[in-house]
């Protein structure tokens, strides 16, 4: 294994090389809705590509929730098979609405599989970026 040095570093070096493979600019957390974002996250075994709706307000939270669920046909077609959560764990203890999309058997440790996990994050945010562009007013709408 890695110490913590070579870990850090060779995620530093993945994420630059992402950025320099596909230097543009991502939707991410600039949806004009105050805590829901699409995240990109990788680890030792797999990559995601996820929207999180992470409003304290559970009424909120739920809201955001239900209206992309009630688009969940226009979703598949832009990403294909997603996994949902409406009481998704955080690591920290915060309970948020989650929706995401896998990549396993990848690792941010393995150089050989950065391509996959690269390629995977590009086709999977930018259907989550024309979902949300597509139906952005209705969504916003809560």
């Amino acid at each position: 294994m890695f110490s913590k040095n070579e870990a850090q570093q060779l995620k530093q070096e993945f994420w630059t090389a992402f950025g320099k493979s596909f230097p543009r600019k991502w939707l991410l957390y600039d949806t004009k809705i105050k805590d829901f974002s699409f995240k990109f996250y990788a680890d030792n075994k797999k990559a995601e590509v996820s929207l999180d709706i992470e409003m304290k307000d559970e009424l909120f939270r739920e809201a955001y929730y239900d209206k992309i669920w009630s688009l969940e046909a226009m979703l598949k077609d832009e990403i294909g098979d997603f996994n949902k959560d409406s009481t998704y764990l955080l690591e920290n203890g915060k309970i948020i609405a989650r929706i995401w999309v896998s990549k396993e058997n990848v690792s941010i440790y393995n150089k050989e599989t950065w391509r996959d996990i690269f390629e995977f994050f590009v086709s999977k945010m930018e259907g989550f970026e024309r979902f949300f562009y597509d139906y952005e007013d209705f969504i916003k709408d809560v």
